[in-house]
């Protein structure tokens, strides 16, 4: 039996998120399908986590068994030719059989875009989320360097997650302009439902001028959800890279 990990982009916004659900479309239902055109198998695809609907990847990484001989340098090219064009498998390689997607993460990157031009985008209208009025993205990179450490992110996390400690830890956050472009890039072991949106939504508000950089460590202690920002929408949010 072979352990194949994939590492795959997708643009999310068609989709019903990661994972499989009846009568819905979703990335590992169709990636699963593909995988089966080519093998003859039908398989389990275990991801690094779930990404929710209309949220992007550029680096989301999976893994699946496998009795097929298919030689490793084709198998990227060969799911590629049964998948739509708005999934990628970008690599393929044989990894050791205790490898698990899910369980052996290190950590993941997360990247928010904000176009913030003063009107906007039709091209890429849903892969950003369009903020008019000019941010101060220098006051954000210092807010986000708030988050950084092991903190209760209580007052992050979305009504309805299962998680039974909202404890997280952020290892790195970074808020830079590129152009017309706000980029919010953080770095964790784990992340909570919702977390990078609201963060990026309680960034906002300091781009804004409606929060000072301090007060979010006074959020972070008070841990409540309506002291922190909006969820910002899930197209702007791309699930970067993970490592192991």
């Amino acid at each position: 039996m072979r352990n194949i990990k994939l590492i795959i982009e997708y643009d999310g916004k068609n989709f019903n998120g990661w994972q499989k659900q009846p009568n819905k479309l979703n990335i590992q239902g169709e990636i699963e399908k593909a995988i089966e055109e080519v093998t003859g198998e039908k398989v389990d695809l275990i991801a690094s986590g779930r990404t929710d609907a209309g949220v992007h990847s550029l680096g989301q990484t999976a893994n699946f068994k496998t009795n097929s001989k298919i030689e490793i340098e084709k198998f990227a090219k060969a799911i590629n030719s049964k998948l739509k064009k708005s999934i990628l498998i970008k690599s393929a390689e044989e990894v050791d059989e205790r490898f698990h997607s899910r369980y052996c993460v290190k950590s993941k990157t997360y990247r928010y875009i904000i176009n913030n031009s003063e009107n906007g985008t039709a091209i890429y209208r849903g892969l950003e989320y369009h903020v008019q009025t000019k941010l101060d993205d220098k006051k954000m990179n210092e807010a986000i360097k708030y988050f950084e450490g092991e903190h209760d992110f209580k007052a992050f996390k979305a009504s309805g997650t299962s998680s039974k400690s909202s404890v997280r830890k952020i290892l790195k956050g970074e808020v830079r302009r590129e152009g017309e472009r706000v980029i919010i890039e953080i770095t964790g072991t784990g992340f909570l439902y919702n977390m990078v949106r609201i963060i990026s939504g309680t960034l906002l508000e300091v781009g804004l001028g409606k929060m000072e950089p301090e007060r979010i460590k006074e959020i972070i202690e008070l841990g409540k959800r309506e002291n922190a920002g909006k969820t910002l929408p899930a197209h702007g949010l791309y699930l970067l890279k993970v490592e192991y």
